[in-house]
């Protein structure tokens, strides 16, 4: 299917975040990212992609800007830049990697690198992470720009993410990488204690068991064992999946540990009951999830933390796990120094 694309004009700016602006043309909703199409103003004549709205679908109910006729035109690539991202598509931009100019460990040494399927997860996951430097690593299979998500924002305000890296074809992070791989070599090179690694916001589904977004993270997983580091998978599980596809221990979880080459660490909250998954876990005690999230968002596909309790003590489960395994590394770095 081809574009669906409008030209419209600018009729207000709601709200700016810096790496996203939120806005109307027209009158309709539609969000900019303006590190690619350069700043908007009232007024500004624009062309949006209106599609994900027109159909119901992706974005959520919004217009994605996708250029600015009145400022956006003549923009500069970033200085240095000569590697594409989103290479021979409509919207490529010259963007400077990390894999051009920064060091990459050679081996993580056991890194903890936490896997979330959905974006949802990484909040409780990072809530766990106070006082230990966090970069979180966006995959392919969601949203692609980070700047998106204001769970990050959140985050990165209540200091508890340090910076971020969009994976290809992922953008629009603090950092570019062309893989998953070289994202977290760059974290361990960079003395990062644990690597937070999810899809962006809206996960891709099919409803075919391997047809949806959450298969990037066994990707991620299988890098991080293959270079030495500590798969932790945050488990999506749910009481309350009316489809019961997510109920209990999520299908997205059971097939993305199938793909893994090696089992990663599966963080399991104590107490909750397993249902019918038999599979190995480490248990913690996350009982105190409620008040290490306090004044942190906590949503997932529209519910809160009283609706679907076992979701968030999963999630931030595996970042007690990472929290864990980043004081053992610590303290076996110091017996070797």
């Amino acid at each position: 299917m081809p574009l669906s694309l409008s030209r419209g004009r600018v009729t207000a700016v709601t709200e700016r975040l810096g790496d996203l602006v939120r806005l109307e043309v027209d009158g309709a909703p539609c969000v900019a990212y303006p590190r690619t199409t350069g700043e908007v103003e009232v007024g500004d004549d624009v062309v949006v992609n209106v599609q994900a709205r027109e159909l119901g679908l992706g974005s959520g109910g919004f217009d994605i800007l996708y250029a600015n006729l009145t400022r956006g035109l003549g923009l500069l690539a970033d200085d240095g830049a000569h590697v594409m991202s989103l290479p021979y598509g409509p919207g490529q931009r010259a963007v400077r990697h990390l894999e051009e100019e920064d060091v990459l460990a050679d081996d993580l040494r056991g890194l903890p690198v936490v896997c979330c399927t959905v974006h949802s997860q990484v909040v409780p996951v990072c809530a766990a992470l106070r006082g230990l430097r966090v970069a979180y690593v966006q995959l392919a299979g969601g949203a692609l720009p980070v700047a998106l998500s204001d769970a990050l924002r959140a985050l990165r305000a209540a200091s508890l993410v340090e910076t971020t890296v969009a994976v290809a074809p992922c953008f629009d992070g603090d950092h570019q990488a062309v893989t998953a791989a070289s994202a977290l070599a760059w974290g361990a090179a960079a003395g990062f204690d644990v690597v937070v690694c999810s899809v962006g916001p809206g996960i891709v589904g099919t409803g075919s068991r391997l047809g949806h977004g959450a298969l990037a993270l066994a990707d991620a997983a299988n890098a991080a064992t293959a270079l030495g580091g500590r798969p932790i998978l945050a488990v999506r599980m749910s009481e309350r999946d009316e489809r019961d596809r997510h109920r209990g221990v999520s299908h997205h979880a059971r097939i993305v540990l199938d793909l893994c080459l090696v089992p990663p660490t599966v963080a399991w909250p104590a107490g909750v009951d397993p249902g019918s998954w038999r599979g190995a876990r480490e248990e913690v005690d996350a009982s105190g999830w409620r008040a290490a999230c306090r004044g942190l968002p906590l949503s997932f596909m529209g519910r809160g933390p009283d609706d679907d309790p076992s979701f968030f003590a999963a999630s931030h489960a595996a970042g007690i796990v990472a929290a864990r395994a980043a004081a053992a590394r610590g303290s076996a770095s110091n017996r070797t120094a």
